[in-house]
C-alpha cells in the first residue's frame, strides 16, 4: 500500500477521482500536509507538533482529510470517532479507580501508545464528558500527544450553552494553545453531489403495504431469518425480523428503550445492513423539564442551581439515540434503511436537537446513493 501525505491524496483525488477543487478543504490540506511534514522528521521525535482542529458544516469533506491524513502516517496513531473514544475514556477511568490522579495516568498511556490521535465528529453535549475534557486534553497535550480532531463547532462553541461550562474552559484553552484551528467550508456540500440513487427512506402513512418486506428478503438473499428477539447485553430487543446479517425492527424498540452507543456498536458489529420502521415526526409537542439541585460528576458535587434544562420534545430521548444510530451505521459505512410517516426533510423540524440533526439529515441524505458504503474517496463527505 503506497503511502500518499495529505496534498498528495488531495491531489490524486482532484486530479483523477472526480473530486471538484475546492478552496476550504485547500486551506485544510495545506494545514495537514505541514503537520504531517513536521511529524515525520527525525529531529521531530517525541516534539511538539502542533495539532489541527477542522471545523465546519456538515459534508465539507471534514473526515474525508483527517483519514487521508492518518492513512498516511507511518508513527504510531489511532483513528477513533470521538463517542467511541469518550467510551474508551469511562473505561479506562473506572479501571483506574484508586490510582492517585487516574487522568494522568490514562494521558501517559496514551502518549506510551500514540504519537498522534484523530477524532472525528467532537461534539460535547454530556455534563460528566465536559467535566473529563476540562483537564484531560490539557494532559494530553503536556505529554505531547498531537490531536487531530473534526467538528462542526470552533472551540469556542464546545458545550455552548452547557451546565457549569466553566468546569470545560480549560479545554478550549487548551486546544486554541495545541491546535492549528482551520474552517473547512468551501460553500457546498460534498455529500449532495450527483450519483446513482439508491433509495433507502420511503414515507408509509400506514394505510398501505411497506417497502421493507422486500427489502429483507432481497438483502437476506434467502437465507434463515427469525423473528426472535435479539439480546444485547442483559436486554431482549423486539425485532421484526433477523437473519444472519440483516436486521430489521420498529423505532420504537431500537430508540425508544434505554439503549446505549455501545448497543449501537454492537449491532453494526453484527449486520451489514439494518432496516427501521414506523418512524415517527421526531419534533413533536415541547415539554420543559427541571433539573435537580447540584449534579454529579462521579468525583465531586457541581453546582447547578435552580435552572431549567431547554425546551424537549417528548420524544427527544428517542431522537438522541437515533442521532447515534445513525452516526455509527454512517462511520461504519452500513446501509440503514427507513420507513417513515413523513418525508425526510421533515423528519425533525425546529427543536433542541435541530443544530445535531443537521449533520444527521445529511448523512441520511447521502445513504440515498448508491455509493454509501463503497470504499471510494469519491464524496469527500465529513
Amino acid at each position: 500500500m503506497i503511502m500518499l501525505s495529505p496534498q498528495a491524496a488531495w491531489e490524486q483525488a482532484v486530479n483523477h477521482l472526480g473530486f471538484s477543487p475546492d478552496p476550504g478543504q485547500q486551506q485544510a490540506v495545506e494545514a495537514l500536509e505541514h503537520c504531517y511534514r513536521q511529524l515525520h522528521q527525525p529531529e521531530a521525535d517525541g516534539g511538539w507538533v502542533a495539532g489541527i482542529y477542522l471545523w465546519g458544516p456538515v459534508g465539507r469533506g471534514k473526515t474525508w482529510l483527517m483519514d487521508c491524513f492518518h492513512q498516511g502516517l507511518t508513527l504510531p496513531c489511532r483513528r477513533q470517532h470521538f463517542h467511541h473514544f469518550m467510551r474508551w475514556v469511562h473505561k479506562r477511568l473506572f479501571q483506574l479507580t484508586g490510582t492517585p490522579d487516574p487522568l494522568q495516568a490514562l494521558a501517559r498511556e496514551l502518549a506510551r501508545e500514540v504519537r498522534v490521535l484523530c477524532l472525528d465528529e467532537l461534539f460535547v453535549s454530556d455534563i460528566g464528558d465536559a467535566m473529563i475534557l476540562g483537564r484531560l486534553l490539557r494532559l494530553i497535550f503536556e505529554q505531547g500527544t498531537v490531536l487531530v480532531v473534526t467538528s462542526n463547532q470552533p472551540p469556542e462553541q464546545l458545550y455552548a450553552d452547557g451546565y457549569n461550562r466553566d468546569r470545560f474552559v480549560p479545554a478550549v484553552v487548551a486546544m486554541q494553545a495545541a491546535m492549528q484551528v482551520v474552517a473547512v467550508d468551501g460553500g457546498q456540500d460534498h455529500r449532495l453531489h450527483p450519483g446513482e440513487s439508491r433509495p433507502r427512506y420511503w414515507v408509509n402513512d400506514g394505510g398501505q403495504p411497506g417497502a421493507l418486506a422486500a427489502e429483507f428478503t432481497r438483502l437476506s438473499a434467502g437465507g434463515a431469518h427469525t423473528g426472535a428477539p435479539l439480546v444485547l447485553g442483559h436486554r431482549a430487543v423486539s425485532v421484526v425480523r433477523r437473519s444472519e446479517r440483516v436486521l430489521w425492527c420498529h423505532y420504537q424498540q431500537l430508540c425508544e428503550q434505554p439503549l446505549a452507543a455501545m448497543d449501537f456498536i454492537e449491532l453494526c458489529d453484527r449486520y451489514a445492513h439494518i432496516l427501521l420502521s414506523d418512524l415517527p415526526c421526531l419534533s413533536q409537542g415541547p415539554k420543559g423539564r427541571d433539573i435537580a439541585r447540584g449534579t454529579e460528576d462521579g468525583v465531586e458535587q457541581v453546582a447547578a442551581g435552580e435552572r431549567r434544562l431547554p425546551v424537549l420534545s417528548r420524544q427527544d430521548d428517542g431522537v438522541c439515540r437515533f442521532i447515534a444510530l445513525v452516526d455509527e451505521c454512517y462511520d461504519r459505512g452500513i446501509p440503514l434503511y427507513l420507513e417513515a410517516r413523513v418525508p425526510l426533510d421533515r423528519l425533525y423540524g425546529e427543536g433542541y436537537l435541530s443544530f445535531p440533526f443537521r449533520r444527521t439529515l445529511s448523512r441520511l441524505q447521502e445513504m440515498q446513493l448508491a455509493r454509501f458504503g463503497e470504499r471510494r474517496p469519491a464524496s469527500a463527505s465529513n
